[in-house]
C-alpha cells in the first residue's frame, strides 16, 4: 500500500490494489462510484460491523523503507496502517459470527470527506462502526472536534500604498484578528472543550486577498452564531461556508470501546480513552449514524503527515491482534442495536 502513491483525488490505484487483495483473502470486494474500495466479509447470522479507513495522504514523498522494526512511507500512519490492519483483522476473525464491511474512503483528507458522505448516504446502516486513524495500539479515541472551514474574499480599487484607505491585505488581516478576538483567549488547539482557529491560507496583495480559515469546534459549539458575529465585523468582502461538521464523542461504555478496550487488555496493556483536537471521518458519519462507535489504529499520530512517517511493525501487528478480539466482542451486539452513547466523563485525555 506505501508503495501505491493515494494523494486526495487520486486514489484510484490504491482502490484497486485493495480490491483484489480483498478478493485473495476472500472478501466480496468492489469499487463504488466515488471511489472507495469496499469489501464484505459474511460468516453467518449476526451483526454488521464496519471498518473504515481512509485511503488518501497528504501530498509528498516518504521513500518506502524498513528499518530498524519501523516502516517508513506517506501514509503509513495517517492512514494506510490502520486500514491495512482492519483488513487483516477482518480477514483473520474466523470466531466473528455475522456480517464485516471493510471500507477504504476517498479524500478524507480533504474539507469535504465525500468517500465517507458517500457511504453515508449509500450503504446500510451497519449495527457498531469502527473508524481507522492512528490512537496507537493500546489506545481508544472516543471523540474528535468538529470543523469549520471559511473563505474570505475582498478586492478593493487600486491605489497607492500611502492612501489611508484599507487595502485588502489590510483587511484580510483585520478579519483574521476579528475572529480571533470572538474566539476569546482561551481559545486553542490543545483543549477539547474551547475552539482553535488556523490560518490555512492567505493569498493578498493591495488589491484583492483571499484567506481561508478553519476553526476546529468543541460539542455544542454555534457555528452560525460565530459565522454571523463575523460577517458582522467585516466592512467589506465575503465570508462564505466552505464545509462544516460538528464534533462527536461517545462514552466509556459504548460498546465498540469495550471490545477495543478487551483486546488491548488480552495483551496484557493498560487501555488509554482519549479524545481528539482535531477532525475524521467519525464526524461525518456520527452525524447521521447513531449506532456504537468509536476510532482505532496502530501508529502515532504525531507522525501524521511528517517527513519521516513510519509504524512500528510490532505495534501494527499488536493492532491487528486487538481489532480481531474486538470483533469477537463485537459478534455478541444484537441487530439493529440504536441505543446510544453514553456521555463520556470530562476526565479523558485531550490529544491532537
Amino acid at each position: 500500500m506505501l508503495e501505491t502513491p493515494s494523494p486526495s483525488y487520486h486514489e484510484r490505484d490504491l482502490a484497486d490494489l485493495l480490491a483484489r487483495s480483498m478478493t485473495q483473502l476472500g472478501f466480496r470486494a468492489h469499487i463504488d462510484e466515488a471511489g472507495n474500495a469496499v469489501g464484505v466479509v459474511e460468516r453467518g447470522a449476526g451483526p454488521t460491523v464496519m471498518l473504515l479507513g481512509h485511503m488518501d495522504t497528504v501530498p509528498g514523498q516518504v521513500p518506502v523503507r524498513s528499518a530498524d522494526g519501523r516502516l517508513y512511507g506517506r501514509g503509513a500512519v495517517d492512514a494506510k496502517g490502520p486500514l491495512a490492519a482492519m483488513i487483516c483483522a477482518a480477514a483473520g476473525a474466523t470466531e466473528f459470527s455475522g456480517r464485516i464491511v471493510v471500507v477504504g474512503v476517498v479524500e478524507e483528507e480533504t474539507p469535504r470527506s465525500r468517500g465517507a458522505m458517500a457511504i453515508r448516504a449509500r450503504e446500510e446502516q451497519p449495527d457498531a462502526l469502527v473508524i481507522g486513524e492512528p490512537s496507537g495500539w493500546s489506545s481508544v479515541v472516543l471523540g474528535y472536534k468538529g470543523k469549520l472551514d471559511l473563505r474570505y474574499t475582498v478586492r478593493c480599487p487600486a491605489t497607492h500604498p500611502s492612501n489611508p484607505v484599507p487595502k485588502a491585505s489590510e483587511l484580510a488581516v483585520a478579519c483574521w484578528n476579528a475572529l480571533l478576538d470572538l474566539l476569546g483567549p482561551d481559545a486553542g488547539h490543545a483543549a477539547f472543550d474551547r475552539p482553535g482557529a488556523t490560518l490555512s491560507r492567505l493569498d493578498a496583495d493591495l488589491t484583492a486577498a483571499t484567506m481561508e480559515l478553519s476553526v476546529r469546534t468543541p460539542p455544542g459549539h454555534d457555528d452560525a452564531a460565530l459565522v454571523r458575529q463575523l460577517r458582522d465585523r467585516l466592512p467589506a468582502g465575503e465570508l462564505s461556508v466552505v464545509n462544516a461538521v460538528a464534533a462527536c464523542r461517545v462514552g466509556r461504555a459504548d460498546p465498540v470501546v469495550r471490545a477495543l478496550v478487551t483486546g488491548i487488555r488480552d495483551l496484557h496493556a493498560r487501555p488509554r480513552l482519549v479524545v481528539k483536537t482535531a477532525t475524521s471521518d467519525m464526524n461525518t458519519l456520527a452525524e447521521e449514524w447513531d449506532i456504537p462507535m468509536a476510532t482505532y489504529g496502530p501508529g502515532d499520530s504525531s507522525l501524521d503527515h511528517a517527513d519521516d512517517e513510519h509504524i512500528v511493525l510490532a505495534d501494527y501487528l499488536r493492532g491487528i491482534d486487538v481489532l480481531t478480539a474486538a470483533l469477537t466482542e463485537l459478534a455478541r451486539l444484537p441487530a439493529r442495536s440504536p441505543e446510544p452513547a453514553a456521555t463520556a466523563p470530562p476526565s479523558l485525555r485531550s490529544v491532537t
